[in-house]
């Protein structure tokens, strides 16, 4: 079963995360199936720009636990994101967590409407947020994200505009939408192309530069005994051992 689905309407591309019984949770499969299907939208001229939006309450809600994607394959996911050759738009009216935070940042733009909440919960199941921080650190503001990094505080979409995750926000993510998609579409082509590479530049730096050192710290922390215990704890719905 496909858990990302493809629509395509007037040069927008609509790619739907599909899999509410895991919250769109971040899966081997889901990675692999959005990877590839941002691949095929790079290579096709009928594709001006690319939606990434949701079913169900939840946008994304992380990793998944019971069948995470390699390190390597999520940073590979989130580069494809920020180098594609089309402006990505993120479309939420849900929930966001963790490495679902990385997907806003890789994002060239993104909208929330009022369901939508955030937070980085990594700290309290014992890892860090290393990976997502390769596009998010370029693009938010570091005294706003410091406090929710270390923290995993749940914030609001209003909060997400300040901080630098969200571009805008409203009661309505389709009637925010509407006026960019619009845009989107009155643009040029390669000029979309170009000046998504003046924006993007400085992130793929970052990339060039972290991606390593972030994967294998990442791959460190996942397979800590404190992140045993915090995943463990997780998926049992109580506190970890290092609660006080």
């Amino acid at each position: 079963m496909t858990v990302v689905r493809t629509a395509h309407e007037r040069a927008v591309t609509t790619l739907t995360l599909d899999a509410p019984e895991s919250r769109n949770a971040l899966s081997a499969v889901l990675v692999g199936e959005l990877t590839d299907a941002l691949t095929r939208c790079g290579k096709d001229g009928d594709v001006r720009a690319v939606v990434l939006t949701h079913t169900g309450n939840t946008f994304c809600a992380g990793a998944d636990l019971r069948d995470p994607p390699p390190p390597e394959a999520f940073v590979g996911l989130l580069r494809k994101i920020v180098e594609l050759g089309r402006p990505v738009v993120a479309r939420v009216d849900g929930h966001v967590r963790a490495g679902g935070l990385g997907l806003l940042g890789a994002c060239d733009i993104a909208a929330a409407g009022a369901a939508a909440s955030f937070a980085f919960t990594e700290v309290r199941i014992g890892v860090a947020p290393a990976v997502i921080s390769l596009p998010l650190l370029p693009r938010a503001d570091p005294r706003v994200l410091a406090r929710y990094y270390l923290t995993g505080e749940r914030f609001d979409a209003a909060e997400a505009v300040r901080t630098g995750l969200l571009t805008a926000a409203g009661d309505d993510v389709d009637a925010v939408l509407a006026p960019v998609l619009d845009g989107l579409r009155r643009s040029a082509p390669e000029a979309l192309a170009e000046t998504k590479a003046l924006l993007t530049a400085k992130v793929l730096q970052t990339f060039d530069r972290d991606a390593a050192d972030l994967t294998a710290l990442s791959a460190r922390l996942f397979s800590s005994p404190q992140a045993r215990e915090g995943m463990t704890a997780f998926l049992e719905r109580r506190d970890p051992a290092w609660v006080v």
